[in-house]
């Protein structure tokens, strides 16, 4: 949460697309910057659309496939997947304070002063 708390609303749609990404951010005082993490991805697919604002995400996306690595010192984790997608929709939201509260999404958790369980639904 602390790391999208104040993040500006925004949307975006668009059809067949195609990309790649590579990030590396952490301590610094802006959304989404916060927490240090890293990754890769590249994905491709007909149709998408996002919305997200502060805690907030929404998703949709037609036919798609994407790939990745991630690694974040938030949660000391580090992934890799592969996916392919007929169609998908997701939407999630976190909230937390001093360890303790909720987050809905694909990793659904409850949490009490940093202890907690954590479910994937995906």
């Amino acid at each position: 949460m602390i790391d999208t708390f104040d993040r500006p609303g925004g949307a975006s749609a668009e059809g067949a697309y195609a990309g790649t990404n590579t990030y590396a951010v952490g301590l610094e005082d802006k959304p989404g910057k916060r927490i240090p993490k890293a990754g890769a991805t590249a994905s491709a697919g007909v149709g998408r659309a996002r919305a997200e604002w502060s805690v907030f995400d929404a998703e949709a996306k037609g036919p798609n496939a994407s790939v990745g690595a991630v690694a974040s010192a938030g949660t000391l984790s580090a992934s890799a997947f592969a996916r392919a997608e007929l169609g998908s929709a997701s939407a999630s939201a976190e909230a937390k304070v001093l360890g303790t509260g909720f987050s809905f999404g694909s990793k659904t958790g409850v949490y009490l002063l940093g202890n907690g369980f954590e479910f994937n639904f995906w």
